[in-house]
């Protein structure tokens, strides 16, 4: 198990290396003047000479990329063009807000999807199980910025029962003390007794987090129905009903406990995808976390801050890969 986790941490540290690689000749391609943008529009010509010896633009590109290399094993990714604030640091900002939202969608996806894959595999081909299925295609299918969208019209401007978006409403913003401790909302609020902004917050969190839990519900609606079905025909499973159990426990105890490594797994890479499908999100919302953060990035050319979000979501792949593997090594079917 130990060389096996050893693999795949240098496996890991490869695709990280390509994915730097890849990006910081992107970055550096891309037809813009970062020396320009770090001292403003009204520079003067030495103004902007000088911006370039003080970022390092003026030396060839492989020792920039030596220099941003040497940069990174010190935790330091640079500095915003825009803010002139450490990279690092506004991503530490930005953080919590999306795992917020990622974690509570995915939370709410298993907890909805894994019900809905046990009895559509326990109804096979009856109304139920069709209406499932579709169910859960759709919800693989559909691009969740209009579902987004959707979730606005019905119960915004519809229905006026829900906010548009945002983390607060404004009133809220301006008459009250926003708790600034571990940077989820929810969590200070509740630690600081805080019990109008934390209702206020979760009502905002509210629709987002539907749309982020609806392709988590959708791919865990699936593995579990097809991982439920290939087990409920094993001999064990006949012999259980042979025996007289019950229906109920051979389900959900026997079955759906050795059907769970596959959609454990499916979940624990889900988790990387929906952190990169959830920066549409929170633009279609407002939501002050890494979407919006890169999005402002993307407009203003802001390079640094583009590369920094790339690794960070880079490496959370590659540690929710390293996750996955290990779950599935802990199954004793399985040869590593």
């Amino acid at each position: 198990m130990r060389a096996f986790i050893v693999r795949r941490l240098l496996l890991g540290i490869v695709v990280l290396l390509g994915v730097i690689t890849i990006t910081f000749i992107l970055t550096r391609v891309i037809p813009s003047d970062p020396a320009a943008q770090w001292v403003g529009p009204r520079a003067t010509p030495e103004q902007i000479k000088a911006a370039r010896i003080e970022l390092g633009l003026d030396k060839p590109l492989y020792v920039q990329f030596i220099k941003y290399l040497q940069d990174l094993l010190k935790g330091n990714l640079g500095y915003s063009l825009k803010t002139h604030q450490p990279v690092l640091k506004e991503l530490i900002s930005h953080i919590p807000p999306t795992l917020e939202l990622v974690l509570l969608g995915t939370i709410g996806g298993v907890i909805i999807g894994l019900p809905l894959g046990v009895w559509s595999a326990k109804r096979k081909d009856e109304w139920f199980d069709h209406i499932c299925r579709f169910f859960a295609v759709g919800a693989l299918s559909f691009p969740t910025f209009s579902i987004a969208i959707l979730l606005q019209l019905i119960f915004y401007k519809w229905l006026g029962i829900l906010p548009m978006g945002d983390q607060l409403s404004t009133n809220i913003k301006l008459m009250y003390d926003i708790p600034k401790i571990t940077g989820f909302l929810t969590i200070d609020s509740l630690i600081t007794g805080n019990f109008v902004v934390f209702k206020d917050a979760l009502i905002h969190l509210i629709l987002p987090a539907i749309t982020i839990a609806t392709y988590p519900i959708g791919l865990v609606a699936r593995m579990t129905r097809s991982a439920l079905l290939e087990i409920l025909n094993e001999d064990y499973i006949k012999a259980a009903r042979s025996y007289g159990l019950p229906e109920r426990m051979i389900l959900w105890s026997y079955a759906l406990k050795n059907s769970l490594g596959p959609t454990v797994t499916v979940v624990t890479l889900s988790i990387g995808y929906t952190l990169v499908n959830t920066f549409i999100v929170e633009s279609v919302f407002s939501w002050p976390g890494l979407g919006k953060y890169v999005s402002d990035a993307i407009i203003s050319l802001d390079y640094p801050a583009i590369m920094g979000v790339t690794i960070f979501s880079a490496c959370a792949y590659v540690i929710l890969n390293l996750v996955a593997d290990i779950i599935i090594a802990l199954d004793p079917r399985v040869r590593i």
